[in-house]
């Protein structure tokens, strides 16, 4: 049944489009009539060695992606395919596969590794193929070292596709055996090695038992430090992978073992080939994140309870591990600050000694200050740099106290560096260690301010100048601004110490919008977002000027939209263009919208603020979408119940936007405008409703619409419900069927990984959010009756939640609020359901004496409501 597909599979890869557009059309119908034949013709393909590399590539490549996507639902659909294929077809696919792993063409291998994994995936869950794993491990010592290489690359491939909990214990054990051997240092063959070392790797999740066990922990970590030593480089690599990968999956085994490692992974950082010393380095940021994590879980109190003791492995290392990273600082790149995406041993080391700083605060700073003041005069500019960069680093984590005496004395220093610096490496890393200043120890919170009346002035006009610079000093100098700006957003209503300087500011960011080169480096990004923390950050006697950016930054926007016949290179940064201009309108208008009587002079320019927003609609790009609705929702906001008169116009792009599953993220944000226009146009809406819920409740049943846009839908129904009160009552027997049965599915779910705690409790959230709205929407109606059905409901709903008790704080707040709505709404109805509530009386009293204000304020509010239902 096998069909002949060599010269389709070649013609499919011609130079000749109409050669390759025919030949893929010849698969997709060959697929489409026959797939079991198809399947396995490709499987032939891949396995005989007769055939020319490029087609039996290509088989696998095509048999991969009948098995695997990336989009959730479509990968449920290849799942349920495969599933149902007839038995024997599978086989004989299966047995081609294996097939392939003893082939000398190392591409056939690696395709057949990787599609025997995403078989496996399919099936391991549902108890099928349960030899596969018996038949990779049978006499893999006898056989040949590229079957051998190919074995090993395939089960590390399937130990990344299954989940630990599809593979028995006495599997995983063998599997390990078979990994460890063949990283061996006994092993002569580089390949087999490498692979072998790449699946120890993948296999690391599976490993628990044997992490637990100390003479098969100490074997592993002895072979995986062997392999940090191979004369090969890959080899050395993939070995320091796993090291990192060990160090934050079993960071509670490390201590037998840090002291070798720290030796280890010191001589890489020293001597070896960059690749490998960036992830010696790598494994000493994953310790510091590992700590910070426990340190910020447990607070310094490690009492019998915790599960993770820190080790304080940095902190014992302190002496010699931050040496180590000053080392590194000194290995810049020459064109480092150019590229985008640059990163090298010297960047590493600094990001590690910022994570060290975080995880021992203070212990850092002695250490080195030395190291500063050695080097920060001295004639190479790689001293001075490295030099900055150790002074930016470890501003993050020690205690002010500490910090703000240094910061007092480099602040000047810094700020004639920027200016007067001959090299733009120290100017672009000074620009960024002022950035840090501003951002860690700067702000209203702070006693001793490092910025006063004294320096504001010579701050600010050298951050002026510096983004006149080229285009990545100019970026960081605007960073700075931006925490500069930001430390001031507490100033209130009253006087900011930037006031004087506002008219100055925004003409120099505006200026550097327009440079030529503003694309370079995040330029123009990084000043609209400065603007933006300027504008937020001002205070009412700058309204008039913020009122007088309106028009320039309208006249802009209106410019990039009537501009003709664009590349789409020009179109694309037209589009980030529009999506950076709405954003900044948006945060003008959230600004002057917030007082009435900036608000009232601001309402001159909304129809035409509305008519550009919707021409940005008519782009094709999600992210000018995106600002472009998010300044929408500012102006419903804004406008209040005038924002009517633009419904008839709006509401289309409002339904394209609900409709949009390719774009969620656009998607997700007109649900949340859909809040913002309910609050603002109240029962004015109503027109509106029925096309809304529609849309809402169809995204509801999707199976394309990304997950996280479900919660925001929820809550959505209680905006509604507020907005329109007791006319919800039609919608009531579709949207009450929706919430049942998420809130079903949210209520429990044991072992879910964080992951997926947190998405449950936003979803969880936004269940509870629409319950809240649709009780306190119906409140003194006439037609409260309708809910009293689905009261038993929502109390099981908040039992089972009470019960999980993995509820976040957010979730908790909610909850009782929701117990006091349905309480206030229904009154002495409710009253024998809350008494026969199994957990409400104890989820009541654990709320009153939450540590959480708001938690605590939600629960007064309730027991209030409870009380008076129940009339005591």
């Amino acid at each position: 049944m096998a069909m002949e597909v060599t010269q389709v599979l070649l013609n499919a890869q011609a130079v000749d489009g109409t050669v390759r557009k025919q030949a893929e059309e010849n698969l997709k119908q060959f697929q489409d009539q026959n797939l079991p034949s198809f399947l396995f013709s490709l499987a032939g393909e891949l396995s005989n060695d007769d055939k020319p590399v490029e087609s039996r590539k290509l088989a696998g490549l095509i048999l991969k992606n009948a098995l695997d996507a990336k989009e959730q639902h479509r990968k449920l659909e290849l799942v349920q395919r495969w599933l149902s294929l007839d038995p024997s077809v599978k086989t004989q696919i299966k047995a081609c596969l294996l097939k392939t792993l003893s082939s000398p063409a190392l591409d056939a291998r690696s395709t057949a590794s990787q599609v025997i994994a995403k078989v496996a995936g399919i099936e391991l869950p549902h108890k099928q193929w349960p030899e596969l794993i018996g038949l990779l491990l049978s006499n893999i010592h006898q056989l040949p070292a590229n079957t051998r290489q190919a074995t090993l690359e395939t089960l590390g491939y399937i130990c990344e596709e299954v989940s630990p909990d599809a593979v028995e214990q006495d599997h995983v054990n063998k599997i390990l055996t078979a990994v460890v051997q063949g990283m061996n240092s006994s092993e002569s063959n580089n390949d087999v090695r490498l692979a072998a070392t790449r699946a120890l790797y993948n296999a690391l999740g599976f490993a628990q038992a044997n992490f637990s066990n100390d003479m098969e922990r100490d074997y592993i970590m002895r072979v995986v430090c062997e392999a940090t030593l191979s004369p090969e480089l890959r080899i050395r690599q993939a070995a320091f992978e796993c090291l990192v990968a060990i160090s934050s999956t079993y960071y509670e085994k490390l201590a037998p073992y840090i002291h070798d490692i720290f030796n280890i992974t010191a001589k890489a950082v020293k001597e070896d080939e960059e690749p490998v010393a960036l992830q010696a380095i790598e494994f000493w940021s994953s310790i510091c994140d590992e700590e910070i994590d426990i340190l910020e879980e447990y607070g310094g109190d490690f009492t019998g309870d915790s599960d993770v003791p820190c080790f304080y492995f940095v902190k014992q290392a302190l002496p010699v591990l931050v040496p180590m990273l000053l080392e590194t600082l000194l290995k810049q790149d020459e064109d480092q600050d150019q590229d985008e995406g640059a990163w090298n041993i010297a960047m590493a080391g600094g990001t590690c000694l910022g994570l060290v700083a975080r995880t021992v605060g203070d212990d850092v700073v002695p250490l080195v200050m030395p190291f500063i003041e050695e080097n920060i005069t001295k004639p190479d500019w790689r001293q001075r740099e490295a030099a900055t960069y150790a002074f930016g680093s470890i501003l993050e984590g020690p205690s002010p106290d500490k910090l703000i005496p240094l910061v007092n004395i480099a602040l000047n220093f810094m700020l004639t560096a920027l200016m007067n610096d001959p090299n733009n490496h120290v100017k672009d890393t000074t620009a960024w260690t002022l950035g840090r200043m501003f951002e860690f120890l700067h702000g209203s919170a702070l006693e001793t301010p490092i910025i006063t009346q004294a320096n504001i002035q010579q701050i600010i006009n050298v951050l002026l100048q510096s983004m006149k610079d080229v285009p990545n000093v100019a970026e960081k100098a605007c960073g700075a601004l931006y925490f500069l700006a930001q430390g001031y957003e507490d100033a209130g209503s009253s006087s900011s110490p930037l006031t004087p300087f506002f008219q100055e500011i925004v003409q120099a960011l505006l200026t550097v919008t327009h440079r030529e080169d503003a694309g370079e480096s995040r330029l123009r990004t990084a000043a609209y977002e400065t603007l933006n923390e300027v504008v937020r950050c001002s205070t009412d006697e700058t309204a008039s000027m913020v009122l007088q950016l309106i028009p320039v930054i309208m006249m802009e926007l209106h410019q990039t939209l009537e501009a003709q016949k664009l590349s789409s290179d020009e179109r694309e940064k037209q589009n980030e263009l529009q999506g950076l201009l709405c954003g900044c309108l948006q945060v003008i208008i959230q600004k002057l919208g917030s007082s009435e009587q900036s608000k009232y002079v601001f309402m001159q320019y909304a129809d035409q603020m509305m008519s550009l927003f919707l021409r940005v609609f008519a782009s094709r790009s999600a992210t000018a979408h995106e600002e472009a609705m998010l300044a929408i929702g500012a102006l419903a906001y804004a406008t209040g119940a005038d924002f009517v008169k633009y419904m008839p116009e709006f509401y289309r792009y409002l339904e394209m936007g609900l409709q949009n599953f390719e774009d969620y993220q656009v998607c997700a944000i007109t649900v949340g405008v859909v809040g913002d226009i309910c609050r603002a146009l109240e029962d004015k809406i109503l027109p509106y409703c029925d096309g809304i819920m529609t849309q809402l409740l169809k995204d509801l049943s999707s199976n394309q619409l990304h997950r996280s846009v479900k919660p925001p839908i929820f809550s959505c129904f209680g905006d509604i419900a507020l907005a329109i009160g007791e006319n919800f009552e039609k919608y009531l027997i579709y949207a009450m069927p929706m919430l049942q049965s998420a809130a079903e599915l949210s209520a429990h779910i044991s072992g879910a990984d964080d992951d997926m705690l947190e998405y449950t409790n936003s979803l969880r959230n936004g269940i509870l959010e629409a319950y809240s709205g649709i009780f306190q929407g119906f409140k003194g109606s006439s037609k409260t009756q309708l809910l009293m059905p689905y009261a038993p409901h929502v109390l099981q709903f908040l039992d089972s939640l009470y019960m999980e008790k993995d509820m976040d704080d957010a979730v908790s707040k909610t909850a009782i609020g929701v117990l006091g709505d349905l309480a206030d709404t229904l009154g002495s109805n409710a009253g024998p359901l809350i008494q026969q509530s199994v957990s409400s009386k104890d989820f009541l009293s654990e709320c009153l004496s939450s540590d959480d204000h708001l938690i605590r304020e939600s629960a007064e509010w309730a027991k209030l409501a409870i009380s008076r239902a129940i009339s005591f």
